[in-house]
């Protein structure tokens, strides 16, 4: 209990701290710290015979204060934030007995100011998981879970304390590709460790996702907060079986497939089937069950991937030599604002030094000269425009370090609205600091610069051999694929700038905020392409 003490003990300082140097901020009106601040505990399972509760361990806790806008519920290793002021927080011990446990609760007003009390309960613990439960969760130490996705009802919601799986709402097989939920990963290390691989960006619920602490950002759709920007963590899990259910808890902000905020628990409704389990929780606005479906199994390659577009509208195959055919081309020239607003290097021209075609093959070339460097940047800006279709581009790209070849598509409404209102969707980026890793994002407001939506995926041969880098766009989704392979999805919508004209843009840029340092050594390199057709 030593270090509970010196939390508590903090905690006060920290709330009379700031209760007595913060003056009032005009802009979140009058601050108040919470006062009165009450708290009352639940032990589950108590009766005349169980005065401790049933075994389970697990307590509920109900704040109350004037003044407060949420709370926090402290113990040794675990915290929970709750904005009604109740949380069930499960106790284990690795022996059976009544224990005492102390939790420190705090009370959050305007402008974060706090006050904290303490409340200690005796407990009755007398519950392990079964060893089925630990060989499901952990298995030798190896296992990964995940949403599993391709199952219809995998996520959903229903009444509080229902018990119908996805009884209200149920999401269709995929429904929610490129929400930043299906590439994340949850491992259950056998230490109590509970490890959350985001890949850079998760879902989660307006509002309550706030409380991860990240950097913001993410796209609002009505309720849901798309690829909200957040890194990998560790917290820790627990089992406890309230009322005979066995229940997963995560400590802090831990959290499965789409933050709701709440307790952070997870009752296991069903594990019957093998490496499966279907998992409930309620959100922390007490407005609904969420469900889900996680399995340890990875999903199935689908090596087959079907378009719906099939009209070739119009393509470039660069047959004639010489410069490219300005009844499909145009240029960008010369070095751009701040180095066409990332802070590249480059000069672009229109030079054969810089770009022609040779041998079928249409080659934009990167050169080191006169102390800088020389490029070429074409499009069909004012010649060629579409809204949905498939792209497909078969190109080799450049290597070196500094350089940055990219297969994109801007608004063609860019001059009117600015970017990156007009929306940006690069079909290929790669930089040769990171040689073989393909990009595909998607720029548009609230998601500019770096924190655009975007998947990588490794190309072992991409500056040898040439491949296909193709995007398909349909009003629903846009897919990015490599070779026929879809490695990166997106949940377009109206509230995007996807759904109106876009052209065209083939370049390789020299350093910049992405391209990174250009090599000391560095020369020249090709960007190669054979052809570049739209499919509607």
């Amino acid at each position: 209990m030593k270090n509970l003490k010196y939390l508590y003990v903090f905690l006060m300082t920290a709330a009379i701290m700031m209760v007595g140097c913060q003056d009032d901020d005009i802009t979140i009106g009058e601050i108040k710290a919470p006062t009165n601040l009450e708290v009352v505990s639940e032990i589950v399972g108590v009766d005349t015979e169980n005065p401790f509760g049933d075994g389970s361990g697990v307590v509920k806790f109900t704040a109350k204060a004037n003044n407060a806008l949420s709370y926090k519920f402290v113990t040794p290793g675990s915290q929970q934030i709750s904005q009604t002021g109740i949380a069930s927080i499960p106790f284990t011990s690795a022996n059976s007995g009544i224990f005492t446990y102390e939790v420190a609760v705090v009370a959050y007003g305007t402008g974060g100011i706090s006050t904290t009390t303490t409340i200690k309960v005796d407990v009755f613990v007398d519950y392990s998981p079964p060893a089925e439960l630990l060989e499901l969760l952990y298995g030798d130490g190896s296992k990964t879970w995940r949403i599993k996705s391709e199952q219809a009802g995998h996520f959903g919601l229903g009444p509080v304390g229902g018990n119908i799986p996805v009884e209200w709402y149920g999401a269709g097989p995929e429904e929610k590709a490129g929400a930043g939920m299906y590439d994340d990963r949850y491992v259950f290390n056998k230490d109590g460790t509970f490890t959350h691989l985001t890949n850079g960006t998760v879902f989660g619920r307006r509002i309550l996702v706030d409380e991860l602490g990240g950097p913001g950002g993410g796209t609002v759709q009505e309720d849901d907060v798309f690829n909200y920007p957040y890194d990998d963590y560790t917290q820790n899990w627990q089992i406890s079986a309230p009322g005979g259910s066995e229940t997963i808890t995560l400590s802090g902000i831990g959290f499965m497939g789409y933050y709701t905020g709440g307790s952070h628990q997870y009752r296991i409704f069903n594990r019957s089937v093998p490496n499966e389990m279907i998992l409930t929780t309620v959100d922390g606005n007490g407005d609904f069950s969420w469900w889900f479906i996680i399995t340890s199994e990875e999903p199935k390659v689908d090596d087959e991937f079907s378009t719906i577009y099939k009209d070739l509208i119009w393509e470039d195959t660069f047959d004639v030599d010489g410069a490219p055919d300005p009844a499909k081309w145009t240029y960008d020239l010369g070095t751009g604002d701040n180095g066409w607003g990332n802070s590249e290097s480059q000069t672009y021209t229109k030079s054969p030094d810089n770009v022609k075609i040779e041998d079928g093959i249409l080659k934009i070339t990167a050169k080191a000269e006169n102390g800088g460097y020389t490029s070429s940047r074409i499009k069909t800006d004012g010649i060629f425009a579409f809204t949905y279709g498939r792209v497909e581009v078969r190109a080799k790209l450049p290597s070196g370090g500094g350089t940055w070849p990219a297969i994109w598509m801007l608004g063609q409404n860019y001059t009117t609205v600015s970017w990156p209102a007009s929306g940006e969707i690069d079909i290929m980026e790669h930089v040769g600091n990171d040689q073989n890793t393909i990009h595909s994002t998607l720029h548009y407001p609230g998601n500019s610069g770096g924190n655009g939506v975007g998947k990588q995926t490794t190309v072992p041969t991409a500056s040898t051999e040439f491949h296909n880098y193709s995007v398909e766009w349909t009003p629903e989704f846009i897919k990015f694929l490599v070779d026929d392979k879809v490695f990166h999805t997106f949940p377009n919508s109206a509230d995007t700038p996807f759904n109106a004209d876009f052209f065209l843009i083939l370049n390789v840029a020299m350093g910049g905020n992405f391209g990174g340092a250009i090599d000391p050594g560095f020369t020249a390199s090709t960007l190669e392409i054979d052809y570049v057709k739209v499919y509607q």
